[in-house]
């Protein structure tokens, strides 16, 4: 951080800079009228005040924003959004500030020269201090609030649909010509009061008789700092990437939470009007006629629960693991079993409009006799694993090539309805799977997704071949590591993160329309034999809304304990779907542990709940791989990273998790920081982590 102090002459040359601060990344600043207070790792730091001591003033307090007065400074925290507040230590002039903080949640916080206000979760405003500078509670605006600007004995508020509202001494209040003008944010220092225009970023100034003819001051203004996108709670602002450099954008406010009924609204809400009547009270007692409905009602209701959960049982007692997509839920059932010939003729038509598309044009049709003779009749021998809709075999094609050939495998048919039901249902899902493999590697080309050489397809046959991966899978080699693995260090294991988040970010990012895995496993993640990390197995995959604000709605498909606890509650699927199913993988590559892992005493656990929180108390050594050479200090730093990465990437809201290009930002700076050369003497550094 850098400071510059300006003179008071009309010279217009300033002092030159001084460093005031260097040291970690200061997540926020704010500055009063001479001293200057910042979060670092969440702790409250000030400068240029020599009476402050920040470490006896709220002392372990994390927080998440703060704002300075004259002599004080106040902070919400982290966790509740609690109002905190400590002042100058040779200074009581801010007890009135100190000592009258409210009490609640709030989300905003902003301080005056002698007074403070804060908004709370549900966007209502409460100013306290001296009550001349925050104006009487009757003058107060009324309604529900985003921002503030608090001057020296003046006050503004941006409301929830963009317009100011303001306050104050010598009846301060908002200029007429301003009343209708919507803005994105709003600032002010001592008398002077700041905001950016919503419709064109220009920056419009009032409070002095200077702005009253002068009100424009510049065209185009940022109305925020540009930050990255994890720092978002509340989404961004439209265009703002073209106003930072990327991948920079600019954070839109946080609207207020919406009331819950069962809490009394907050003071600002209109209350019911009194002339409205209320309703006629209920007659008590039963009369016959409702016992016999009652008693009929609830007859056919627990018939109706018996039939859907026989229905149900049968439905899902096959079900182990792998959970099958059932189409869209806006989709028309059909309980009618399909005629293969039916299916035949749906598979055709896709088919035939992945050619037209002009995808597959770059593809070989194999026979199916070369086939049979590379694989030897698809013998057990040359097979190597299992995929989305059928078995997979290793074959070297007559120009030596090496391949991978995934065959559909179709179950046996028996002559009940039952069996013909479920059959054809299986048979339309591996169709499915094939179709959608063939549609999405026949248009996709990046180094970090396995490469589809061709394909072959008739009534009874569905193949499609691939480039061979000769390191096998990455859960191969997490679950059964050997000596010359390329997953032995930790270095190895970033490295092959980063070459499957780069796989999966060029899906959501890049692909038109952006494509959702929907099925990303260490399994699914292949290494070939120089180790480079593929994504693999699309028989799951869907094309995605082009806005990341969609989502498609679906029941859920995927594997258990990779899927999303969001998409499978609420059946709602988005690129941070993805994101869920690789932080597992992350975890994986941490521990060592699969999804689905059995503790000391053999019951099931999830490796989201047994690591997650550690990483949290920063405790992640407790729980790495104990194959994998202990970490060196420069390591620990880039694996402790991974580790937050991995945790953020679980979160349970989708919200919350980051985008798969800040996965790959991040996996860059944590495989950079492994890699890292110590430049400092041995016993400086020493010293420095001692």
């Amino acid at each position: 951080m850098e400071c510059w102090r300006f003179s008071n002459t009309n010279s217009s040359t300033n002092v030159p800079y001084k460093r005031i601060y260097q040291g970690p990344v200061i997540q926020t600043i704010n500055a009063g009228n001479s001293h200057v207070c910042g979060l670092v790792s969440g702790n409250l730091e000030c400068w240029q005040w020599p009476h402050f001591n920040s470490s006896k003033a709220i002392a372990n307090i994390n927080m998440s924003s703060i704002a300075v007065g004259a002599n004080f400074v106040c902070g919400l925290t982290a966790k509740t959004g609690n109002i905190a507040c400590s002042s100058d230590s040779n200074n009581n002039s801010n007890s009135r500030v100190v000592d009258h903080a409210p009490n609640g949640n709030y989300t905003v916080i902003e301080a005056g020269f002698w007074h403070a206000c804060a908004i709370s979760l549900y966007g209502r405003l409460d100013c306290w201090g001296h009550m001349d500078m925050t104006g009487d509670k009757e003058k107060q605006p009324q309604g529900r609030f985003i921002s503030l600007a608090l001057g020296e004995n003046r006050s503004c508020a941006l409301r929830e649909n963009g317009t100011v509202a303001c306050w104050g001494s010598n009846n301060f209040t908002t200029p007429l010509r301003l009343q209708a003008t919507f803005f994105e944010s709003i600032v002010a220092k001592r008398n002077v009061f700041c905001g950016v225009v919503s419709s064109n970023y220009s920056l419009l100034c009032w409070g002095t008789e200077f702005f009253e003819s002068n009100t424009k001051v510049f065209d185009n203004v940022l109305p925020g700092p540009c930050r990255n996108e994890n720092e978002c709670n509340c989404g961004l602002l439209s265009d703002s990437a073209k106003l930072c450099y990327s991948p920079n954008i600019i954070c839109k406010p946080c609207l207020p939470v919406v009331e819950s009924p069962f809490q009394p609204p907050p003071p600002s809400w209109t209350s019911p009007s009194p002339s409205l009547s209320p309703s006629p009270p209920y007659k008590s007692g039963w009369s016959k006629k409702m016992v016999a409905y009652l008693v009929v009602g609830c007859v056919g209701c627990s018939s109706l629960l018996l039939v859907l959960a026989f229905f149900l049982y049968r439905h899902w007692k096959c079900r182990v693991c792998r959970v099958h997509d059932s189409g869209r839920l806006d989709e028309s059932g059909n309980s009618s079993i399909e005629p293969e010939a039916v299916i035949a003729a749906v598979l055709e038509k896709r088919l035939s409009h992945v050619i037209s598309m002009g995808n597959g044009k770059h593809l070989e049709e194999y026979s199916f006799d070369v086939l049979l003779e590379v694989t030897n009749n698809f013998s057990k021998e040359r097979k190597i694993g299992i995929g989305s809709f059928g078995s997979v075999y290793h074959a070297t094609l007559e120009d030596g090539k090496e391949v991978a050939i995934k065959r559909a495998e179709f179950p046996f048919t028996s002559p009940s309805y039952y069996a013909v039901l479920g059959a054809t249902k299986r048979q339309e899902e591996k169709d499915n799977a094939f179709v959608n493999e063939l549609e999405s590697l026949s248009r996709l080309h990046h180094k970090n997704l396995v490469r589809l050489l061709g394909f072959y397809e008739d009534t009874n046959e569905r193949i499609l071949v691939y480039e061979y991966m000769k390191n096998g899978s990455l859960n191969d080699h997490l679950h059964k590591l050997h000596k010359n693995s390329g997953l032995v260090s930790w270095g190895g294991r970033i490295q092959v993160a980063l070459d499957a988040a780069r796989g999966i970010e060029y899906l959501h990012q890049y692909a038109t329309p952006p494509i959702i895995h929907r099925d990303i496993k260490s399994s699914n993640i292949l290494l070939d034999a120089n180790w480079t990390a593929k994504v693999s197995d699309f028989g799951l995959s869907l094309m995605g809304p082009e806005d990341e604000d969609s989502h498609l709605s679906l029941l859920a498909a995927g594997t258990v304990g990779y899927m999303d606890p969001e998409y499978y509650r609420l059946q709602h699927l988005t690129t941070k779907s993805d994101v869920y199913s690789f932080g597992v993988v992350l975890l994986e590559m941490l521990s060592g542990h699969k999804a689905i892992d059995k503790n000391e005493n053999g019951v099931p656990r999830n490796v989201v709940d047994f690591i997650v929180p550690y990483i949290v108390q920063d405790e992640i050594h407790r729980v790495l791989d104990i194959r994998v050479a202990p970490p060196t200090p420069y390591e620990i730093e880039a694996v402790a990273f991974v580790g937050y990465l991995a945790a953020d990437c679980v979160s349970l809201e989708g919200r919350n998790r980051p985008t798969m290009t800040q996965v790959v930002n991040n996996l860059e700076n944590a495989l950079a920081a492994c890699l890292a050369q110590p430049t400092l003497p041995t016993s400086t550094t020493a010293t420095s982590l001692d």
